[in-house]
């Protein structure tokens, strides 16, 4: 029985073409007690695979957390899969803004510690006291008010790009490393300020709110479904948007336009730019922004030394990159010194 994905990227790049059909970019979450995680993953795994879906999903003993795409045409059978799932039945489904075929092109269903990594020790606190979820009108009466703090709960190449207007955007690679920050940030605030939070999804809000409650915070608030269904709330009924710029998305695509404000810069040449990119020199793959022409001009690499290494023949690339590590420089996304003009 297949039980993980054996096709190459580019072999379902070509399937995906030669089908010819729209296909959905879904995320969501749950968080919930999963005794057997394994059997879990299979499950899903078997359930999924047979209805073509892709993405890339985990599974932990607190919940799911999963971003996928699905054929248009065998959604309602996904969907039915999904609420035969007693803890999954009407789960929220955050449906992306823009769509691409090819916003996923494995399917991975992976068993990790936690669905996200928070840093935090479960059992010190109540995970299911939550803060307030707000819709995206309340969301906006809120943050307008002079006894609000607004956080943005992403990480810093996330709200380079974009955030909401008068937020707090703590300058961090991970979500573990902006919880002590924001919580020292707002320290004196546990009565008098209204904690607002928000995030791509509401997963990271979800966690942080209980945190934060534990850590003394009275009115704590974080926005329902995240970026993702507040721009879909303000796009259907017609509510100011108070967004500006991109929402970063984990997948192929990579982000999602909110407004048209472009408020970041190439990290190479300093000029008005919000794409993000990862390095063509696979042992590099630094994700940074880069504008157009500096794409053309250093075939889609972070550094001339990147550059030469690309443009050498791919058999001599991956011997040189055997026995080599580089996470931590592909984890330091925008963070490289080759890079003049990184926030």
């Amino acid at each position: 029985m297949q039980l993980y994905n054996k096709l190459s990227a580019d072999e379902r790049a070509a399937l995906i073409d030669q089908a010819g059909e729209d296909r959905l970019t879904i995320s969501f979450y749950q968080y919930h007690q999963i005794k057997n995680v394994e059997i879990f993953r299979n499950h899903l795994f078997i359930q999924w695979n047979d209805l073509d879906v892709l993405g890339r999903i985990y599974v932990a003993h607190e919940g799911i957390n999963a971003q996928l795409s699905v054929p248009a045409k065998k959604f309602t059978d996904f969907k039915n899969h999904l609420d035969g799932i007693s803890f999954l039945n009407n789960v929220r489904l955050n449906i992306a803004i823009e769509q691409d075929n090819k916003s996923f092109l494995k399917l991975k269903v992976k068993i990790r510690e936690k669905i996200v990594a928070d840093g935090l020790n479960d059992d010190t606190f109540d995970v299911t006291n939550i803060g307030v979820h707000l819709r995206a009108n309340e969301f906006n009466e809120i943050i307008n008010k002079e006894d609000t703090i607004l956080i943005d709960m992403r990480n810093h190449y996330e709200s380079e790009i974009g955030h909401f207007i008068n937020a707090q955007t703590p300058d961090v690679d991970t979500f573990r490393d902006s919880l002590p920050i924001i919580t020292e940030n707002i320290k004196g605030h546990e009565e008098d300020k209204n904690i607002v939070m928000y995030c791509t999804g509401g997963i990271r809000c979800e966690k942080a709110s209980a945190y934060f409650k534990h850590k003394g915070f009275k009115n704590v608030y974080q926005l329902e479904g995240g970026i993702i269904e507040y721009t879909r709330q303000v796009n259907a009924e017609n509510i100011e948007n108070k967004f500006i710029g991109k929402n970063f998305v984990f997948d192929h695509r990579k982000s999602e336009r909110i407004s048209d404000d472009v408020i970041s810069q190439c990290h190479q040449c300093g000029e008005p730019s919000d794409t993000h990119e990862n390095c063509a020199n696979q042992a590099c793959h630094l994700l940074f922004i880069q504008c157009e022409k500096c794409k053309a001009k250093m075939d889609n690499c972070c550094s001339d030394e990147c550059k030469e290494i690309y443009q050498l023949p791919l058999e001599v690339q991956k011997e040189m990159r055997k026995g080599k590590i580089e996470s931590n420089k592909i984890f330091k996304k925008g963070r490289s010194e080759v890079l003049k003009f990184k926030k």
